[in-house]
Order: structure tokens, then sequence, then C-alpha cells
């Protein structure tokens, strides 16, 4: 099974792009994030054309999540909400495909360091953990994938001097990252040994990606068990190459 994340940064925009990576790939579950388009606008048509279906948690303008999957499958168990968290910011949808947990998030970004949004991603972040342990309490196969908006370790950084303590690189940030993987996840991608300097996000501005600028943020994490049945874990660098790309790319990893 693979399962992929993506964030497109408006799906309207980026739907082509999408469609042809689906049809290429064909992962079992592509999670989108910043689709930004509510659930009534949502291109379910353009999906079931190539065999796929989907659960749009949508918002206008910002946001959004969405699980596409292969028409074979059938979720159960669907979640749209960060359990025992108000918010009115769609950034969450999770379904159980084949006896595994799939949740699709969108981390907030936080903006700069101690600024009011940073304090909103920091109680999300910790909220999330608490129901990821919850999750996992009834759950052995579960895994979690989206755009975390964390760099991990300095490995995942071009520069970490630059971005030393800012935002996506902070210690509060990348200590309650640990906080979720100590509850028994893994990084799928550094199960494997990878390239230096691999990176999911480069900024549009000053050739980031030409000049390999970037950040990995995107990230899919595994259970215990899946974690062992972890095959793969890769970024697709093709698709930021397309003309009006989104700034992030596709990871996916198979199990």
């Amino acid at each position: 099974m693979r399962i992929a994340s993506w964030n497109v940064n408006s799906l309207r925009v980026r739907l082509p792009h999408v469609i042809d990576w689906l049809e290429t790939q064909s992962p079992a579950v592509l999670g989108l994030q910043e689709i930004k388009t509510v659930d009534d606008d949502f291109p379910f048509q353009a999906f079931e054309d190539i065999g796929y279906q989907a659960i749009s948690n949508g918002q206008k303008t910002y946001n959004g999540v969405a699980l596409v999957y292969r028409k074979d499958l059938n979720p159960g168990n669907v979640v749209r909400s960060l359990e025992g968290f108000e918010d009115d910011q769609k950034r969450v949808v999770a379904a159980d495909f084949e006896g595994v947990k799939v949740i699709n998030l969108y981390v907030p970004n936080g903006q700069t360091v101690d600024s009011e949004k940073y304090h909103y991603k920091l109680e999300w972040l910790s909220a999330l953990t608490q129901w990821l342990g919850d999750v996992l309490a009834g759950n052995e196969k579960v895994v979690v994938m989206g755009d975390f908006n964390i760099a991990p370790e300095d490995a995942d950084v071009h520069d970490p001097d630059a971005w030393r303590d800012r935002i996506l690189c902070s210690v509060p940030e990348r200590q309650a990252f640990e906080k979720i993987l100590d509850l028994g996840f893994s990084d799928t991608f550094r199960l494997f040994e990878q390239e230096p300097k691999s990176f999911s996000w480069w900024d549009y501005r000053a050739l980031g990606f030409r000049r390999n600028r970037g950040l990995r943020i995107d990230l899919l994490l595994a259970s215990e068990l899946l974690a062992k049945q972890c095959t793969l874990a890769a970024i697709d660098k093709a698709p930021r190459k397309l003309e009006r790309p989104s700034d992030h790319t596709p990871v996916f990893a198979d199990f």
C-alpha cells in the first residue's frame, strides 16, 4: 500500500498536476493539504474519472484538507476535527482503510516565533499529541501524514544556522514533534538511507528550488507495527519542476 502526502497550495490551481501524479504513481491514499476550497466546490468527479474517490474537509481561501483514495477501498470512522480542540480552521481529516488508520494534517504555520499564531500552533500540537496517544491505544496500524510545518532536525534544513530558532525550526516546535514520535511513531523517511539535503518545500522567492534552499516539513509517520512493514519512503521532486507548481512536492511511503 502506497500512502502519499502533498500540500498542493490550492487544488483549483494544481488539479491537473494532482491528476497526473495519481495516474503515474497510483497511491492507495493521497492526503492533500491547503486545498483552499469548500466541500461543495471540491472536484469529486475529476477524481472519480480516474478511479478515485475523496473525503473533503474544505475551507474557502485558506487551509482545507482531503483524502483521495482508490475506489476499491472503503473508508470507515471518518474524522474531520482535532478531538478536544475547538477550532474553526479545517486542518484534519482521517479515515480507516483496510485496517490502517490514516490521519492527514495541515499543522499551523505559526507565522513568527512568539506571535499569537505561534502559541496557537503549540497549543494545537499539544492537543494533537494527546489525541494521537488515544488513537494509538486503540489502533496498531496508524499513519500520520501531512504538512507539519516543522523541520525535525538540522539535516532537514538547507542552512541550519540561518534558520536557527526561527519559525519551523524553533526548539519548542521540534520538542513538540519529538513528543509525537515518543508516542511510538517513526519518521518513515529516516528509516532508510537518504540523499543529503533532501527537502519537500522550497520558497518561491530567490530561486529557492533551483538553488535547493529548502526544508523537509512534509512528513509521513508510522506506528511501530507499520514502521516494521515500511519498504520505501521518498520525496518526488518532479512536480516542483512543473509550470505553476505548488511550493511543496509529494512525499510517500510504501507498506
